[in-house]
């Protein structure tokens, strides 16, 4: 049985959530069945009341795990297992195999929401989000700008890490316990403002592919990020999958 490690700089209730979620997505705990009681759960891994009810209660949150009055907390689905995977990351989902992409991240930053991010993000005017820029290229060429904005509650630290060499969503799983559970896509035609233009090495004005995503861990929204593109290099790649089990 994996158990906590003390030694390690991640927080006890993240390696616990961590811990409980591997055992139901390999199916260890079935759906529908009844998971430990917290002081079950406290005196099998050695820790506090509190950190069990926070490990249980993002569970909870993304979708896992449902409490019932009374009666205790029951698995209530094995989201990897079930229904469609889907390719969430722009290194996935932009362009066609065999191409040499990389990014850069240009800015990164904690600002208070402007124009309507709080409402995209819902979270309230007065909390901070972090800001992350970011360059994508082919072969050494700029081809796409994005731009993510991320709730600060979800992940304050998350500026510290290494953003250069690991994806924004490797780092939600493997740091910090967040499964992305849903991705929504919107696509339009958009002009480049200045700024954007000089990145991609075109003229302000000149028409890019838009694409916006919203990040979901189960109800919660986690992410809100928005992509210009050159619309004269490469092609978006979208691929669905459903997992059989």
């Amino acid at each position: 049985m994996e158990l906590i490690d003390r030694e390690d700089h991640q927080k006890l209730y993240l390696q616990l959530h961590e811990i409980l979620r591997k055992k139901i997505e390999s199916g260890e705990w079935q759906v529908g069945a009844q998971i430990p009681t917290e002081d079950e759960l406290c005196r099998i891994f050695g820790v506090s009341r509190a950190t069990v009810r926070t490990a249980i209660l993002e569970l909870v949150r993304q979708g896992y795990l449902k409490r019932q009055q009374g009666k205790g907390t029951f698995i209530y689905r094995n989201i990897i297992s079930e229904g469609l995977s889907m390719q969430t990351s722009l290194k996935e989902l932009l362009f066609e195999e065999g191409l040499e992409i990389a990014s850069m991240v240009l800015a990164r930053t904690v600002m208070m929401p402007v124009d309507d991010l709080d409402q995209k993000l819902g979270i309230t005017p007065d909390k901070h989000i972090i800001y992350i820029k970011r360059i994508w290229t082919v072969h050494d060429e700029p081809v796409l700008l994005q731009e993510n904005y991320i709730p600060h509650h979800v992940c304050p630290l998350l500026l510290e890490d290494d953003l250069d060499n690991h994806s924004l969503f490797e780092i939600f799983d493997k740091k910090y316990g967040i499964k992305i559970t849903q991705a929504k896509n919107f696509m339009d035609i958009t002009r480049l403002s200045a700024d954007e233009g000089r990145v991609l090495g075109l003229p302000e004005g000149s028409p890019a592919i838009l694409l916006i995503q919203h990040f979901y861990s189960g109800d919660t929204m986690i992410m809100y990020a928005r992509a210009v593109k050159r619309p004269d290099r490469f092609q978006f790649s979208v691929e669905l999958e459903r997992k059989v089990v």
